[in-house]
């Protein structure tokens, strides 16, 4: 029996994942909703998804850092949903990955042909061979998950870090004992970009050390090395 392609859309408006689920089912797809990306991480690694149409503009982390996620971890079909006047957007999220995009306001029935269009290509494509395995990182009552662009506590839920946060930490959790300066760091995290300095480096540190340590004021996994930089002490598991 031929599997129904699922596909994800995520949207922070309420409306148009509503719509867009119940046109896509009425049209034989199976459909899954996100409002947001921890949403959509969740979604991802409970079902297999054959396509994710994505909304650039929503609060927080938007469409195109999402898509930046998404590739580094998977090659999904992308279709963007844009608005006429991010052009710009709309060139990046191709940079990054996308394999289509569909400017608001649409037509649901436009929409669905692309959708459809990229299925197919997807079927008909060439399988290729799995790619590396998928590295868990457990430490104290934490698990990184890189892939997934997640870290979870110990119940599973997901706690919510920015994207500089989660480079951060796992720059640290991958090595584990090693003593990282801050211009190490700053490469890692922000990749020298313009108007980033040495101090934003502890903030950074600070702001990563409320979030896992069980004492901030006296952290257990995140030391200072004075003169030198930081180091991640706790004792880390890879799973696979």
């Amino acid at each position: 029996m031929e599997r129904t392609p699922h596909v994800l859309v995520v949207d922070d408006h309420r409306e148009i994942r509503e719509l867009l689920a119940k046109y896509f089912e009425k049209n034989g797809l199976r459909v899954s909703v996100a409002d947001g990306g921890n949403a959509m991480r969740q979604v991802m690694r409970a079902a297999a998804i054959d396509l994710v149409v994505l909304d650039i503009m929503m609060p927080g982390e938007d469409g195109l850092t999402l898509c930046r996620q998404l590739r580094r971890s998977s090659d999904v079909p992308i279709v963007l949903l844009t608005a006429v006047s991010e052009e710009t957007d709309r060139i990046v999220g191709l940079e990054l990955g996308a394999d289509d995009y569909v400017t608001k306001p649409f037509n649901p029935r436009e929409l669905l042909a692309r959708v459809r269009a990229i299925l197919r290509r997807a079927a008909a494509a060439p399988r290729v061979e799995a790619g590396p395995e998928r590295v868990l990182h457990r430490f104290d009552r934490w698990t990184l998950d890189p892939a997934a662009h997640a870290l979870l506590d110990e119940t599973g839920a997901e706690v919510a870090l920015g994207t500089a946060e989660f480079r951060l930490l796992e720059a640290f959790v991958t090595r584990p004992g090693l003593v990282l300066t801050r211009d190490q760091l700053l490469d890692i995290t922000a990749g020298r970009n313009a108007q980033v300095f040495d101090r934003s480096i502890d903030n950074l540190v600070s702001r990563l050390r409320r979030r896992i340590e069980r004492d901030p004021q006296q952290p257990a996994l995140i030391k200072t090395v004075w003169g030198d930089g930081y180091v991640f002490a706790g004792k880390v598991e890879e799973t696979r």
